[in-house]
C-alpha cells in the first residue's frame, strides 16, 4: 500500500507496517503462507452407473408394415395327385396384426390357384398365426412360438388336401418365413446410444467442460402388448463432467443387450459427478468479472478485485483475489495493491455454490484491520462473498437444453422425443487437486416407431 498523504494515523500506519513484511514499489502484501504444491493429476469424476431409461413403442401398424416386407407376396410348388404331380401358385393380401394374452396374432388371406386334372381351381385360403414377439442380444425383433393354421371354406379344396397336402406345404413355407422373420432395432437405438455418448461442450465463463455419458451396458424389461409393443430398454452409463475436458475417448461399440426381468419405469434421474480442477474453477469465476476486474464496492468505486486464485487447504478452499485501486474518503487519498486471503467450506444452495463462512484469514483480518481508518475489512468480505457465488443450474442450462430435443432416425421411419425435466446440485465435496460436485438429472425418453 502506498500512501499519498499524511493524513492516515500513525498508529494504523504503524499496525499495518508491523503486519507486512516489505515493501515493493510502494505497495505492501498480505503476510500468508505460501501455496501448497499442486497434487498431480487430473481431476476424478468417479461416477456410479445409472440407467437412462428409453421407453420404445412400436405400433401395430409399424408391425404390419415389417411383416408386409418380410413375407413373399407371391409363390408357387407343386403337390401330388392322381394322374402325377399338379403344380400350385399363391398370390396373399396385406397381413393384419393383433395383441392379446402376451403373443402377437397375425391373419393373412390368400388366393391359391390348384392344377387339377380336369381344369385350374381358384380358392381362398385363411391362414392365422400366433407367435410371441421377443429381442435377441443383437437387438433383433423375431417371433418365437411360431404357430400357423390355414383353412380353408372351399370344399373342394379339402379334397385336394387330402390328395396332395397343398394346406400342409403352404402352412410349412408361411411358418419358415415367420420363424425367419426379423427386425433389426438398432436403426432406433444406435442414433440414441450415440447422442448419449457423445461428449456436451459445457463453457463456464472462461473455464471449458465437457459431459460424458459412457455406456456401460443395455438391458431390456419384459414386453408389453398394448395394440402394438412397448418395451422399456435402459442405457446403462456412467456419467461425468470434467472440467477441463479430458482426454477425448472412441466410442465404444454398442454391447449385447441384457433382457432382464424388470426396469423402473417413467421419468429416470441420473447422478453426474463434476470435477472442477482449481485452476478451471477460478476461471469460472470470471465470469461475475467485466474484463478481468470486479469493482465490489459502493464506497470506493475505482477499487476492484482481480485475478481469483483457488485451492484447497484441508477441507476448506482458500480464495486469493488481488485488490487493487484507489482509495478518497474524508480527505484520506490512499492506493491498495495487494493480495487478500479468503477461507470457507463450500455448500450448495438451491442449485447455487456459495462460501458461506468465507472469511478472511488471520493475516488478511490483521491487514484489513491495520487499514480500519480508511476501510471496511467486513464490507470486503461479504462482496467477496457475493461475487464469488457460482450459479451452477444456470450455468447447466445449456445441459439441459441439449438433452431435450427430438431426433428422427431411420429415413424418417422412428424418432426420439427426449426432455430433461430439472437438473439439482446435490453436494459438493473438497479434495486436494480439484473440487467434485454431484448434479441430479431427472428426465424422460421416449422412442416410437413410426414417429407419431
Amino acid at each position: 500500500m502506498k500512501s499519498r498523504t499524511p493524513l492516515l494515523p500513525a498508529a494504523a500506519l504503524l499496525l499495518a507496517a508491523s503486519l507486512v513484511p516489505a515493501c515493493t514499489g510502494g505497495a505492501f502484501t498480505a503476510v500468508y503462507p505460501p501455496r501448497p504444491p499442486a497434487t498431480p493429476g487430473e481431476p476424478i469424476a468417479d461416477p456410479a452407473p445409472a440407467k437412462v431409461i428409453l421407453h420404445t413403442t412400436i405400433t401395430g401398424k409399424a408391425m404390419e408394415g415389417a411383416l408386409d416386407e418380410a413375407l413373399p407376396r407371391t409363390g408357387d410348388g407343386s403337390f401330388q395327385m392322381i394322374g402325377g404331380e399338379r403344380k400350385y401358385s399363391y398370390k396373399r393380401g396385406a397381413p393384419t396384426v393383433r395383441f392379446g394374452d402376451g403373443k402377437v396374432t397375425i391373419a393373412l388371406h390368400a388366393d391359391a390357384n390348384l392344377d387339377m386334372p380336369v381344369s385350374s381351381l381358384d380358392v381362398g385360403l385363411d391362414f392365422k398365426i400366433s407367435a410371441e414377439p421377443v429381442i435377441t442380444a443383437a437387438y433383433v425383433a423375431k417371433l418365437q412360438s411360431v404357430s400357423v393354421k390355414v383353412t380353408s371354406d372351399d370344399r373342394l379344396v379339402k379334397v385336394a388336401d387330402k390328395v396332395g397336402d397343398v394346406l400342409a406345404k403352404l402352412q410349412a413355407v408361411l411358418q419358415t418365413k415367420l420363424e425367419e422373420f426379423s427386425y433389426d432395432l438398432q436403426p432406433m437405438i444406435v442414433p440414441a446410444y450415440e447422442r448419449v455418448a457423445r461428449p456436451i461442450d459445457l463453457p463456464v465463463g472462461d473455464a471449458h467442460g465437457c459431459a460424458r455419458l459412457k455406456l456401460v451396458g443395455v438391458e431390456a424389461g419384459p414386453t408389453v402388448l398394448a395394440d402394438g409393443i412397448e418395451k422399456d430398454i435402459a442405457l446403462v452409463v456412467a456419467p461425468s463432467v470434467t472440467l477441463p475436458c479430458g482426454a477425448e475417448e472412441a466410442l465404444a461399440p454398442l454391447p449385447p443387450l441384457r433382457n432382464v426381468a424388470a426396469l423402473p419405469s417413467g421419468p429416470f434421474t441420473v447422478t453426474v459427478p463434476i470435477a472442477a480442477s482449481y485452476d478451471e474453477l477460478a476461471k469460472a469465476m470470471t465470469a461475475t468479472f467485466t474484463d478481468g476486474k470486479f469493482f465490489f464496492s459502493k464506497d470506493y468505486p475505482e477499487l476492484y478485485m482481480e485475478k481469483p486464485e483457488v485451492y484447497a487447504s484441508k477441507d476448506q478452499l482458500v480464495l486469493k483475489l488481488h485488490i487493487a485501486g484507489p482509495i478518497k474518503k474524508s480527505g484520506i487519498e490512499t492506493t491498495l495493491d495487494g493480495d487478500l486471503y479468503m477461507s470457507g467450506h463450500p455448500t450448495v444452495v438451491d442449485n447455487e455454490l456459495r462460501i458461506p463462512d468465507l472469511e478472511p484469514t488471520i493475516e488478511t483480518t490483521s491487514f484489513l484491520l491495520g487499514l480500519k481508518a480508511a476501510l471496511d475489512g467486513s464490507g470486503i468480505r461479504d462482496q467477496a462473498r457475493a461475487a464469488l457465488r457460482l450459479d451452477i443450474g444456470e450455468r447447466l442450462k445449456s445441459a439441459k437444453d441439449k438433452l431435450s430435443t427430438d431426433l428422427s432416425f431411420g429415413e424418417g421411419k422412428g424418432c426420439l422425443k427426449a426432455q430433461t425435466h430439472k437438473i439439482e446440485v446435490t453436494g459438493v465435496h473438497v479434495h486436494g487437486s480439484y473440487l467434485r460436485v454431484y448434479v441430479d438429472a431427472t428426465a424422460s425418453a421416449d422412442v416410437f416407431l413410426p414417429c407419431p
